[in-house]
C-alpha cells in the first residue's frame, strides 16, 4: 500500500494507492487554512482506519516536494520521514514536484493534441510558479532551473515565446492571468480550478515513477525551493 501526502498549498490531500492492483482506494483533500499541521497524521490515521488498514501495511509514500509555500512543503516531507522511520519495514520513498503532479491527468490528452503542456500554481501576492512538460513525458521531474516565477504578465511573455506551439495550461489560475494570456490564440486555459493537485493523482504517478525503479531515501528527501525562505 502506498501513502501520498500533498499538502504545498492551502489543499491539503491524501490518497491511499494499491500498489498490487493498480487501483485508488481512497483520497481525501480540504481546505487546511494553515492547520497541517493538525490536522495531516490525524486525517491520514482516519482514512487507514476506514479501509481498515494498519500503518504496518504501507510499503510506499509519496510526497510532493514543491514548489508551494515554505510551511506546507516542510510539514508532508516530515510528515513522510517522521512515518518512514515508525514502520517495521523501511519503506519505499517518492518525492515529486508539485507541478510534475498538476501536469499528470492531462499528459495523455496533450499526445493527441500534439500540444505542450504549462503547469501552474498560484504563489501568493499576484506571482506564480510554472513548469513545461513536453506531451507522454510521464516520468519529467523538473529541476530548479526548469521552474519559472513571476507575475501573470511576466507568465504571459514567456508563454507569448512559445508561439505557434499548441500550449495547454493546467493547474491553479485566477482571473489575472486568464485576462493576461487570452490574446494568445496558441494557449488554451484548459482548467481554471484551484487546488488540482490531488493527492490521488500524486499517489498514481509515484506509483508509475516507482514501478520504474525511481526510489528514492528519507535521506535524500528535501524540499525543492525556487527562492530562499
Amino acid at each position: 500500500m502506498l501513502l501520498a501526502l500533498d499538502t504545498a498549498t492551502a489543499v491539503a490531500s491524501l490518497a491511499v494507492y494499491d500498489l498490487d492492483h493498480r487501483r485508488l482506494l481512497a483520497e481525501l483533500s480540504w481546505e487546511s487554512r494553515r492547520r497541517q499541521t493538525q490536522d495531516l497524521l490525524v486525517t491520514a490515521r482516519d482514512l487507514l482506519q476506514r479501509l481498515e488498514l494498519t500503518p504496518n501495511q504501507l510499503t510506499a509514500l509519496a510526497v510532493t516536494t514543491g514548489p508551494g509555500s515554505f510551511t506546507g512543503v516542510r510539514i508532508a516531507i516530515s510528515a513522510v520521514k517522521g512515518i518512514g522511520l515508525g514502520l517495521p519495514q523501511v519503506p519505499e520513498i517518492i518525492g515529486l514536484p508539485t507541478l510534475s503532479v498538476a501536469a499528470a491527468p492531462w499528459l495523455a490528452a496533450a499526445v493527441t493534441a500534439q500540444a505542450m503542456l504549462c503547469a501552474c500554481i498560484q504563489a501568493g501576492r499576484g506571482r506564480y510558479n510554472w513548469a513545461y512538460f513536453r506531451a507522454g513525458a510521464w516520468l519529467h521531474r523538473p529541476d530548479v532551473e526548469e521552474h519559472y516565477a513571476g507575475t501573470a504578465a511576466d507568465f504571459a511573455a514567456a508563454l507569448a515565446l512559445l508561439a505557434p506551439q499548441p500550449v495547454w495550461l493546467v493547474g491553479e489560475t485566477a482571473a489575472d492571468l486568464v485576462e493576461a494570456v487570452q490574446p494568445l490564440a496558441h494557449v488554451t486555459t484548459v482548467n481554471a480550478v484551484s487546488g488540482l493537485r490531488r493527492a490521488g493523482n500524486l499517489a498514481w504517478l509515484a506509483a508509475e515513477h516507482l514501478a520504474a525503479g525511481h526510489a528514492g531515501t528519507l535521506e535524500a528527501l528535501q524540499p525543492l525551493y525556487l527562492r530562499q525562505p
